[in-house]
């Protein structure tokens, strides 16, 4: 008898559980209103907890934000972070003096190694309509060799993410975003270079998928002994090997074997998240991720120390001008205008 493809199902909670190499997914959606002069919420922020505002309330969270919503500066050690927008825009600025903003299908893929500080707001552009947000936080674990390696940020643009079209036998379609890793075909462009994900035979995936009610398709089996995870996180229900899935819920695989998935009668979006553990350990202190209790000391006595070179901009809550569009200014000086 053929053994599942399944291995395990689990409710969603917040943030998502993941498998090594990775390290925390968390999956934002907020339909915010249109936006004041500052570039926040046009509506009263009474009743919120300002700084700490998790709570959904008429439909939005203000995260650690005070007047635009987001995350202002803040320290990484020792790991990556991938931040796939899917709606809305985020407005990046960090320590090395780098800054962005993008969003719309467009993925940052920033490598913190040993350390950087980044603001991440949301500003809200629009002033005469709603400014929904959406988008994933992922990190990705770096190895003891690499969790000393310079700070880098990439831009992944929306035009440059290959996108795998499959249509059933009954014509209905499933597309994927290859954001990394391979997909009949379909190579994700580099991601940071001192990445877990840099290495092909870590067969490191990150996927969006979409797929049209009822529609059917098959993930192909990797070619290693790698953590595979679905989070189906939007849609009724979904079958995967045969098994029936409902909404919110993550499913682990077994990686080897190909697995089908057969959608339910709503659209329904999906994230995997694959790679070859890393099978380090790790300790992890807010935002630093180490080896040891005696790495993490060290970290947070640098950070007190240097500030890992201080904060360039004006507000830990920096957000860029209104009227520019999505653009990236790396640390050397380039520029990359987008629109």
């Amino acid at each position: 008898m053929n053994r599942s493809a399944v291995i395990d199902t689990k409710a969603l909670g917040f943030p998502w559980e993941t498998s090594d190499p990775f390290l925390f997914c968390v999956h934002h959606e907020d339909f915010y209103p249109k936006g004041n002069k500052d570039m926040g919420p046009a509506a009263p922020l009474s009743g919120r907890n300002i700084g700490q505002d998790f709570t959904v309330k008429d439909g939005w969270r203000m995260y650690h934000g005070s007047k635009v919503p987001g995350f202002p500066a803040h320290p990484h050690v020792g790991f990556e972070t991938v931040t796939i927008a899917r709606r809305g825009l985020i407005d990046h600025s960090d320590s090395l003096g780098a800054a962005g903003r993008f969003g719309n299908g467009d993925v940052q893929w920033m490598t913190a190694g040993k350390g950087v500080q980044h603001a991440e707001m949301f500003p809200l552009i629009n002033e005469n309509g709603d400014n929904p947000l959406e988008l994933f936080q992922i990190w990705l674990n770096l190895p003891r060799a690499k969790k000393k390696a310079e700070p880098h940020f990439a831009m992944l643009w929306n035009d440059s993410i290959p996108l795998y079209q499959h249509q059933d036998d009954s014509g209905k379609a499933t597309s994927v975003s290859v954001i990394a890793g391979t997909l009949e075909g379909k190579q994700a462009p580099p991601p940071a270079p001192d990445s877990w994900a840099a290495d092909p035979a870590n067969e490191v995936a990150i996927w969006t998928i979409k797929m049209e009610a009822n529609a059917e398709c098959t993930l192909p089996a990797a070619q290693g002994k790698v953590n595979r995870t679905l989070y189906f996180f939007k849609g009724n229900t979904i079958k995967v090997d045969g098994q029936i899935v409902a909404n919110y819920h993550a499913i682990q695989l077994d990686a080897e074997q190909s697995v089908k998935l057969e959608n339910g009668s709503e659209e329904g979006h999906l994230l995997m998240l694959q790679g070859k553990p890393i099978n380090e350990p790790v300790v992890q202190y807010g935002p630093f991720v180490t080896n040891n209790n005696a790495e993490v000391q060290q970290v947070m006595q640098e950070f007190q120390r240097t500030q890992f070179g201080g904060w360039p901009w004006p507000s830990h809550e920096n957000v860029h001008a209104r009227e520019k569009g999505r653009f990236a200014k790396y640390a050397d000086g380039k520029v990359v205008e987008k629109d």
